[in-house]
């Protein structure tokens, strides 16, 4: 399944935008998480998302 990560500063400009595959939503979940903490963003507005499904969401 393809995912989609996304993660922004408070000004709108974009840390991450990236595409991935996994196999599962969990998996999914994680790869997510460790990309964010990689970049430094897991504290910044982030989604992941799914075919429209919205998975992990942080404001």
């Amino acid at each position: 399944m393809v995912y989609y990560l996304t993660a922004f500063q408070k000004d709108s400009s974009e840390v991450l935008n990236e595409r991935f595959e996994a196999a599962t939503d969990n998996e999914a979940i994680r790869t997510a998480t460790l990309r964010l903490k990689e970049a430094q963003a897991e504290k910044l507005t982030h989604r992941l998302t799914r075919s429209g499904k919205l998975l992990l969401f942080c404001r």
